[in-house]
């Protein structure tokens, strides 16, 4: 007996043999035990022990604790089991759930026979039958406690009878039931939305309810709304929301421009990507005298427009952010305050929210002011022809442009001298045609025109971060106030190793393990590995070694950016933190007190989980058009590097495209292959082959599914054109990648 156990024992009463004997029970719930086992492992199978162990099961049988449920095989009874409310998180093919329950370190596992027909996202009661060595739980669900009302979009297969919906998701593994009847019009090979209605014991199919048709499978809207769909996010406004944004009174009254600072005679300027639509920040710049500067950075000012707890401001805390498929964008706010009343169009007078600050050559703010402003655009500059003007010192606003571009490259080099690490990766943008079909890959470049709007948007969140945070007292201390932060935590030591042990496979050593030391360590990585092979693999690597950005009104700082105090204040169209962080602000400029913190975090919560849910959405458009794309490249050869290994396969990128696909190791033709998990590195068993990360390789396109957005890859070896007894004419002479067959990499 352990001293838990004895404790336990002095508190209740009980035998130390009874206090053994309950432990065990209770660890292995679902386990029988022989009385003569229950006696050897409490204190001793003697004649004296096997009557002692009898008498205490004799009484805990009557207590209701045991049943016997089998000659001398005792258990403990139903009634007894831990009991837990959890949510079904995960769901395997084959139909076993996982439910996480709050308060338990690791989800309670349970096999199919004993699911008791949960699904996905249901509320359920679980039973705890076994616990193993490792923590691990093991139950049965004992009751449904509530549905989930979760979409699940999949194309429906008419019968003369009945409707199955094939769901797409990985995490709903059987077909659901549709009424013929009760939904005549659904057509054979449509995609449609469903939910789960019920399920009943003894049905092979749960019974689902129609949410909504989406159209032909295949068609681009369809596609790019049954992602939406998936992700549960809306692609329009109900009705009511669009009457009240339409009812919005936009017209900008001498009154409203008196109570404002006057921007209109200071040049102004948007800068944007070509293809926008709202302009939601603008730069003004003013020569105070030589050597400073005055900077406006001018914000759409929504929350003008946008009362709390209206309509429209319900609907944007309901989605939370926009979302930005690869064809189009499903904005948080109605197109008549996010395309027209709140763009901060060229030659229209225009309410913001400004925060402006006088710089001197050195950086230094001398002052800085925050307020509601009335602006004019001069001009709407896209990114290439403001960077043209950076490259060529001429064109419209040459001079301002110009003197922007040299404080924001000194903020951008200041910056990451006090720690910023420079996370760079480039991001992949598709042509499309008038139908969305993916014509072409590109990769979107960032330049000085970029940074410097960057640059000074960071300015302006650090710095309203900072005043919203602190006010001085009488005394002339400084007293916290609610505040929404955008926080970033330090990586943590465990993920740092488990980054330097990967990085060490080709010849980089990482020496920090804590503190603004890993910045430094990761930026000079960084320069080391650029144009590498390795390098969107070491970089995908970093990126997941560090912890993830969020919304919180408890400020840690801002690790990444190296900020001790960050916030979201310039994107208040397409992010309702910022329209959140607005609200503060003049509630703050006015004299308020703080505001009630709890309400607030709850409100960051929301945000940040929508944030996390609409970047999946994205992920996954862009995933079905690079799938899309490649399917008219079925049979095709390209080189790549491997980006990824599982005990199932070999993750490659392709040079060209970055394009990602997989092939399955028990396809690889001419040997064995099989995962070394110890050396991160796929093994061929009778070659000796050996293939892990960053390793040249080419491949053969071989199928491409876009229901389940996946691409397989045929890995091509040397040699394998040969047995496969194709000529060398038609592979092309050495098309096959060079494979290493040791460990070590040379020349690293």
């Amino acid at each position: 007996m352990n001293k838990k156990q004895k404790r336990e024992s002095q508190k209740t009463g009980r035998s130390n043999r009874e206090e053994i004997i309950l432990h065990l029970l209770r660890d292995f719930p679902n386990t029988q035990y022989t009385l003569k086992y229950l006696a050897s492992v409490s204190g001793g199978a003697s004649k004296e022990g096997r009557r002692e162990t009898f008498e205490i099961l004799d009484r805990l049988f009557n207590e209701g604790i045991v049943e016997e449920c089998a000659r001398e095989k005792y258990r403990l009874s139903q009634q007894h089991r831990p009991l837990y409310e959890g949510t079904v998180t995960g769901m395997t093919h084959a139909g076993a759930v996982y439910v996480t329950v709050d308060g338990l370190e690791n989800d309670i596992f349970v096999q199919p026979r004993h699911a008791n027909y949960a699904l996905d996202g249901d509320r359920v009661e679980v039973a705890v039958n076994h616990r193993g060595r490792d923590g691990q739980f093991e139950g049965e669900v004992t009751r449904i406690v509530e549905r989930s009302r979760k979409p699940y979009v999949g194309i429906a297969e008419v019968g003369a009878h009945q409707i199955f919906v094939r769901v797409e998701s990985r995490r709903m593994p059987m077909d659901i039931y549709l009424s013929r009847h009760t939904y005549p019009d659904v057509r054979d090979g449509e995609k449609v939305v469903v939910r789960i209605a019920d399920w009943q014991p003894g049905s092979k199919s749960p019974v689902g309810e129609l949410v909504e048709r989406l159209g032909v499978a295949g068609n681009n809207d369809t596609e790019m709304h049954a992602i939406l769909a998936e992700y549960e996010l809306p692609y329009r406004f109900e009705p009511e929301v669009e009457e009240a944004a339409e009812a919005i009174d936009g017209r900008v009254t001498a009154r409203e421009i008196a109570q404002r600072r006057d921007f209109r005679k200071v040049t102004t300027f948007t800068v944007d990507p070509a293809d926008a639509k709202d302009f939601d920040d603008a730069l003004s710049v003013r020569k105070i005298k030589d050597g400073i500067w005055e900077i406006g950075v001018h914000i759409a000012d929504v929350t003008h427009y946008v009362k709390p707890h209206s309509v429209i401001d319900d609907e944007a805390v309901e989605r939370g952010t926009s979302v930005y498929l690869v064809d189009r964008t499903v904005p948080m706010l109605p197109e008549r305050l996010s395309n027209e009343l709140c763009s901060l169009r060229p030659n229209e007078t225009s309410l913001c929210f400004s925060a402006v600050f006088t710089l001197n050559e050195n950086l230094e703010i001398l002052d800085e002011w925050f307020g509601r402003t009335v602006i004019h655009s001069d001009r709407r500059f896209t990114y290439a022809e403001a960077q043209d003007v950076i490259e060529t010192g001429r064109g419209d606003f040459a001079e301002e442009i110009l003197t922007l571009n040299r404080l924001a490259q000194a903020l951008r080099a200041q910056r990451f001298r006090n720690g910023a690490i420079s996370f760079e990766r480039e991001e992949v943008k598709f042509r499309l045609d008038d139908d969305g079909k993916p014509l072409g890959v590109y990769f979107k470049e960032q330049k000085e025109s970029n940074q410097m709007i960057e640059e000074f948007m960071l300015l302006a969140n650090r710095r309203v971060a900072e005043f919203c945070a602190h006010r001085r007292n009488e005394k002339g201390r400084a007293v916290a106030r609610t505040m929404v932060f955008r926080v970033h935590d330090a990586p943590s030591e465990e993920k740092l190793d488990r980054f330097r042990q990967f990085i060490l496979r080709f010849g980089h050593v990482f020496k920090a393990s804590k503190g603004r030391a890993v910045a430094r360590e990761m930026n000079k990585l960084f320069k080391q590995i650029k144009g590498s092979t390795e390098e969107n693999a070491v970089s995908t690597m970093a990126v997941r070694s560090m912890a993830k950005a969020f919304y919180s009104t408890d400020n840690i700082g801002h690790y990444g950016l190296a900020f001790p105090y960050y916030t979201h204040f310039t994107s208040p169209i397409r992010r309702y933190p910022d329209m959140m962080v607005h609200r503060l602000l003049a509630h703050y400029l006015d004299g308020g007190k703080s505001v009630d913190k709890e309400s607030v975090e709850n409100l960051c919560a929301q945000a940040s989980d929508r944030e996390i849910v609409a970047a999946e959405a994205e992920r996954a458009s862009i995933k079905y058009k690079m799938v899309e794309f490649m399917k008219q490249h079925i049979g095709e050869e390209f080189d790549g590097h491997i980006s990824g290994l599982t005990e199932w396969g070999v993750y490659v990128e392709l040079d060209e495209t970055h394009i990602e696909g997989m092939s399955f190791l028990r396809d690889i033709e001419g040997d064995f292959f099989l995962f070394d998990e110890q050396q991160y590195e796929i093994v061929g068993r009778s070659t000796g082959i050996r293939l892990t990360l960053g390793d040249a390789v080419r491949i053969r396109v071989k199928r491409a599914d876009l229901q389940k957005r996946q691409l397989d890859f045929e890995l091509l070896l040397p040699g394998m054109a040969a047995r496969r007894g194709r000529s060398d004419e038609e592979h092309g002479k050495s098309r096959g990648p060079k494979v290493r067959t040791s460990t070590r990499r040379k020349g690293r």
